[in-house]
């Protein structure tokens, strides 16, 4: 019992703060229908901008905010090559992503890894201190929990907003964003720095909970977070009252588990890259699966009607 209570606070803590990513992929694929791969290079640069902050003695939630900014500037970044210089999205990601692995090794001193053990973050000072000190490890998930929703509810309410719904309709409608008086390319923009933010400041919170940054840490993230957006919506995105990026969270929380449960099983940590190829594979031909079969339903229906 006591070891599955163990995996469980693993893999509840892990997703609420890999979710906070999901969401973030979730605003660039879903939203913008722009395939980001600077995600890759935005997680670990989130961990590395916490270890160099932390260590320097900051406090560990103003190198949230700093850790945030550093994600969405990388953003602007791929956003400006793509609407700017007319660069493919796909090849404005990789060139960005590229990039960053230097701007990483420079910001970590050329450390691939940088522990800051011992010192003050959100999870060990403050709220998530008292939560540790009462609740033990169930502490660390329950911080990893507020800090999730928290940047879910933010994320719903600029969604609301007259920028939000014109974001929204930069990925889908551009000639309605250019009724409205506002260029699409500039909310486009604005769309990669939100997502390549939030997937910064959920590296900063998981280097936080490790007590670590590692500069290696950023490989198929990419990968991990479209299939939490596909796998949640997939399984929740009939559910009318559920928000997408809720259902991001959770499939974000059913990919941890998956991964979890097959190294349970056994399998070989040098095969888990493979793994998380293979689930996303499998998340994507059952999402167009079940598309197809929403869509067949709705001609059949329209039929009847007719």
């Amino acid at each position: 019992m006591d070891i599955f209570l163990g995996l469980l606070q693993v893999i509840l803590r892990e997703g609420f703060i890999y979710g906070i990513m999901a969401v973030g992929v979730y605003i660039t694929y879903k939203v913008l229908d722009f395939p980001d791969l600077t995600v890759d290079g935005s997680f670990p640069l989130g961990m590395c901008t916490a270890a160099a902050l932390i260590s320097a003695g900051v406090n560990p939630w103003l190198a949230c905010l700093v850790s945030f900014a550093a994600g969405a500037a990388a953003g602007a970044v791929t956003g400006l090559l793509h609407v700017k210089l007319h660069i493919t999205d796909l090849l404005s990601g990789i060139l960005v992503m590229t990039a960053l692995y230097s701007v990483n090794m420079v910001i970590t001193m050329d450390r691939g890894v940088v522990p800051f053990y011992d010192l003050p973050t959100i999870f060990n000072s403050g709220l998530g201190g008292a939560l540790h000190t009462t609740l033990d490890q169930w502490g660390w998930v329950l911080m990893a929990l507020i800090v999730c929703m928290v940047v879910k509810l933010l994320v719903d309410l600029y969604l609301k907003t007259r920028s939000g719904l014109l974001l929204r309709a930069s990925g889908s409608n551009a000639q309605f964003v250019i009724s409205q008086g506002k260029n699409p390319g500039t909310m486009k923009i604005l769309g990669l720095m939100i997502g390549n933010g939030l997937t910064a400041l959920s590296g900063c919170v998981l280097a936080q909970q490790k007590e670590s940054a590692d500069i290696a840490s950023g490989t198929g993230m990419v990968v991990m977070s479209l299939a939490a957006v596909i796998i949640g919506e997939a399984v929740l995105g009939r559910v009318k009252w559920m928000k997408p990026t809720l259902t991001a969270i959770i499939g974000m929380i059913l990919y941890r588990t998956c991964l979890t449960a097959a190294m349970q099983m056994g399998m070989d940590t040098n095969y888990l890259k493979m793994l998380m190829s293979i689930i996303f594979v499998a998340a994507l031909v059952a999402s167009r699966a079940a598309s197809g079969r929403g869509k067949h339903n709705g001609t059949a229906v329209d039929r009847t009607r007719i």
